[in-house]
């Protein structure tokens, strides 16, 4: 998970929350936009990350059998 990701998801949250808060609907839909692009990404990186990590798994049983 990424840290500029989770910045970005609290940006988000704190500019949905003063649109709430001070009425402003457009700020308010901003910040919670912010907050869903954000994860995405980030599912989108973890995602990422496990496909790769997926992948060396199969190299690493591929090196073990020619190794028989």
């Amino acid at each position: 998970m990424s840290t500029e990701e989770k910045f970005n998801q609290a940006k988000g949250a704190v500019k949905e929350g003063v649109g709430k808060v001070i009425g402003d609907e457009k700020l308010e839909k901003e910040g919670a936009a912010e907050k869903v692009v954000s994860k995405v990404k980030e599912v989108a990186e973890d995602a990422k990350d496990a496909v790769e990590g997926a992948i060396e798994g199969v190299k690493n049983m591929l090196h073990k059998d020619d190794d028989k």
